[in-house]
């Protein structure tokens, strides 16, 4: 027992003496969290070995989306024989993102990811774990458009700029853009022309609000004027967050910065989350979340102003292809597309929105060639143009969408309702001009809790009006502080800091923590000393 007790002693003084030893070890390597070294381009791609990377990518249960990427697949395959890809695909991307946080902590993450950007920045947040490409980009052999590459890909200045630019991160290209997308506003024109009101070419909030209050009027035996069912929500936004995001944008009410910094919580969010309650009062204005796919009610004639994706356009509209409700419910109406509802028509601002391409880095850097290859494969005009034809999705390069096809398929327009659905085509060409006046949220670790809880303010004012509660200054105070704590919006700040490789230390400090490491390590010998001539005295 005495020799057991003493062994303790010893593996603890031990344990101090490696904790110094680690602390010199960690403290003078870096005064930020460790990095992987930085990918460099190989030589030249070895095409004698083989290699499997793993590709992850949403195809919202859309079977044409499928066939596209196992097409994808298997034209890159036979450029390259001795790429394999293994592609797994998913219903939505907070799937994606959470088995990718899972894996990161395993190193067992995809080689390729289709993702959002604020998602990437928090992968970005697990060092050296995310390829930073602005050099890779401008490789003459293996970057954009390089001179070794088996496909025709576009060149960097053949990706539309504003695209490129959202996935800059702290000076770092953390992904290339894969598709984009915007909101719309879709309209009823039958029935809003029917109750006496002009649509304009770009709505605005005031308008927007008048139609949706004045659609509830009623006829003598309860039904509403006009459509004379049961059933009317005039208006309802799908995405909750885009609604606060793009109104406070609009107003120029504060959000976030690109530090990191929570602006959100203002006099300009408290106005606008009002006037929202008061069109939820009425029972006006309605959300996904409370209510369904603005679609699905649109299509039944019970909702004639909604805001969704561009990218959903498939499914609004009487002829609709993608359309979820049964035939013997829709309603045979005009649908026309605008610009989601602004506050000052001379200055439209609407959001950018789409998924994105991010490559994990690897040990092997061939491994990460490979991976970078086919990514650069989804830029090709042919998966561009494709993909973009399943919904309402921009090709996120130029030489896609001049690509003399391309134009053609916008041009026949209205000749079909399947390929060629008018409502989709709008929604493209709103999108491709008004480029320059989509505009992003900043991206950093935790900007996606900040918009989750963006959305959540909507909703609970929504939902408290409607239980015949009262949205007023104290009720907000009070909203805000639950939902900051909620989603941890407090540790943001903090959490971002703590990311940043700072580089080396200075040699002074370096000198004045190894000092300290060696006095623990005397410490720990100083213990063990003195506990062994105790023990041997007694």
């Amino acid at each position: 027992m005495k020799a057991l007790l003493l062994g303790k002693r010893i593996r603890k003084a031990v344990s101090l003496v490696m904790a110094g030893v680690c602390m010199t070890t960690l403290l003078t390597g870096c005064h930020g969290s460790s990095r992987r070294e930085s990918f460099e381009m190989p030589d030249r791609f070895d095409e004698d070995t083989v290699y499997e990377i793993d590709f992850w990518a949403k195809n919202d249960t859309n079977k044409t989306q499928v066939e596209i990427y196992q097409k994808c697949v298997e034209d890159f395959e036979a450029l390259y024989p001795n790429i394999h890809v293994n592609l797994k695909l998913y219903t939505d991307y907070s799937a994606i993102y959470n088995d990718v946080i899972t894996n990161i902590s395993t190193d067992t993450t995809p080689n390729v990811c289709i993702t959002y950007p604020d998602h990437i920045a928090t992968y970005m947040t697990g060092d050296g774990k995310i390829v930073v490409l602005n050099d890779i980009i401008n490789d003459p052999r293996y970057g954009l458009g390089g001179s070794e590459l088996k496909f025709d890909g576009p060149s960097a200045e053949e990706i539309v700029p504003k695209f490129l630019e959202e996935l800059e991160l702290n000076g770092d290209l953390m992904g290339l853009p894969f598709m984009r997308s915007s909101e719309a506003l879709y309209i009823n024109k039958t029935y809003v022309e029917a109750m006496g009101y002009e649509i304009p070419d770009i709505p605005t909030w005031d308008w927007v609000w008048e139609v949706s209050e004045a659609a509830l009027e009623k006829n003598p035996d309860g039904t509403y004027a006009v459509n004379g069912q049961d059933v009317m929500i005039p208006f309802i936004y799908k995405s909750t967050d885009n609604m606060l995001i793009t109104m406070l944008r609009q107003t120029g009410g504060g959000y976030s910065d690109e530090a990191g910094s929570i602006l959100i919580f203002n006099d300009t969010t408290g106005d606008i989350l009002k006037e929202i309650a008061s069109h939820g009062q009425t029972r006006a204005f309605s959300t996904f979340k409370i209510s369904s796919y603005p679609g699905n009610f649109m299509n039944a004639g019970q909702c004639i102003l909604a805001v969704d994706s561009t990218a959903g356009a498939t499914w609004m509209g009487s002829h609709a292809p993608l359309s979820d409700i049964h035939d013997t419910k829709k309603v045979e109406f005009e649908t026309v597309v605008r610009p989601v509802p602004q506050y000052d028509t001379s200055d439209v601002q609407m959001i950018s929105q789409g998924p994105s391409i991010c490559i994990f880095n690897k040990d092997d850097p061939q491994e990460v060639l490979a991976s970078w290859l086919f990514a650069q494969f989804l830029l090709t005009n042919e998966m561009q143009e494709r993909y973009s034809e399943t919904e309402g999705y921009v090709p996120v390069t130029l030489k896609a969408q001049n690509d003399p096809a391309y134009q053609e398929y916008l041009s026949l327009g209205g000749t079909d309702n399947s390929l060629h659905y008018q409502v989709k085509i709008d929604c493209v060409r709103m999108v491709i001009e008004n480029t320059d006046n989509t505009f992003i949220t900043p991206v950093f670790n935790g900007s996606t809790s900040l918009r989750n809880a963006a959305g959540q303010m909507v909703e609970n004012c929504v939902k408290t009006v409607r239980r015949s509660g009262t949205v007023d200054d104290a009720y907000l105070e009070q909203m805000y502080s639950d939902v900051s704590q909620m989603y941890r919006l407090g540790e943001l700040k903090q959490d971002n800091s703590i990311s940043r490789d700072l580089g080396p230390l200075p040699r002074t400090s370096v000198i004045l923590l190894t000092v300290i490491a060696a006095a623990w390590v005397c410490m720990g010998l100083y213990v063990l000393k003195d506990r062994f001539l105790k023990k041997k005295e007694k």
